[in-house]
C-alpha cells in the first residue's frame, strides 16, 4: 500500500511538471526581455488605479497626481538583490529623463527590514537621486498585486496603462521602454 501511494503521488508530480513544461513558455512569452508592449495586438485601454504613497517630507501623494507625463513606477526594497542590481540603471536614466518621465521609485516600508530613515541613508550612501515614495500603508503594493520585486509599471501621460513587467530590468530594456512612451531618441 505504501509503494501504491508513493507511485501515485509520483505520477501526479510528473503529470504537474510536464503540464507546466508546455504551458510555461506560452504564459511567459510576452515577457521575454526583448519584447515590449507594442509587439502585442492588444487595443484595449485600461486606465491605472490611483493610490496614495508617501514622499521624503512624509505627505501623502497620489498617482494621479502625475498624469501628464509618462510614469514610471518601480515596486523596491532594500533587501532585494535584483531591485538593488537595478537602481543604478533607474538612477542614470532618470537623471537624463527626468524632464520627460515621472519616476516613482516606491519602496516596500515595511517597518522592519525597511523604515523610512533606513531607506533614506540607503539611497544617500549609494548616491541615487531619484526620488523615493514610501508604501507606508501598502495602498500602492495592494491596488497593483505586488506579489514578487522588482515590478515596474509604465504609465501613459494620459493615465492609461502602458505594461507592467515583474523581475529586475537593465538598462537598454528600461531606456528603450522610455523611448517608447516618450516617442523617440533624446
Amino acid at each position: 500500500m505504501k509503494n501504491k501511494t508513493w507511485l501515485i503521488v509520483a505520477l501526479v508530480f510528473a503529470a504537474v511538471m510536464l503540464l507546466a513544461a508546455v504551458l510555461y513558455p506560452k504564459l511567459t512569452e510576452k515577457y521575454s526581455a526583448g519584447s515590449t508592449p507594442d509587439d502585442t495586438n492588444s487595443d484595449t485601454v485600461i486606465q491605472a488605479d490611483d493610490f496614495t504613497v508617501y514622499d521624503s517630507e512624509m505627505n501623502g501623494v497620489n498617482l494621479s497626481d502625475y498624469f501628464g507625463k509618462p510614469i514610471i513606477i518601480n515596486f523596491w526594497a532594500s533587501w532585494c538583490g535584483p531591485c538593488k542590481s537595478e537602481l543604478p540603471a533607474f538612477n542614470n536614466l532618470y537623471e537624463k529623463y527626468k524632464d520627460d518621465v515621472v519616476f516613482l521609485m516606491i519602496n516596500l516600508t515595511d517597518g522592519q527590514r525597511d523604515t523610512v530613515s533606513s531607506i533614506k541613508k540607503f539611497v544617500s550612501n549609494n548616491g541615487y537621486s531619484f526620488p523615493v515614495y514610501y508604501d507606508l500603508e501598502y495602498d500602492a503594493s495592494d491596488t497593483y498585486g505586488v506579489y514578487s520585486i522588482p515590478e515596474i509599471v509604465f504609465i501613459h501621460a494620459d493615465g492609461s496603462l502602458y505594461d507592467i513587467r515583474v523581475g529586475a530590468m537593465n538598462e537598454a530594456v528600461l531606456e528603450n521602454y522610455i523611448k517608447r512612451m516618450i516617442g523617440g531618441e533624446k
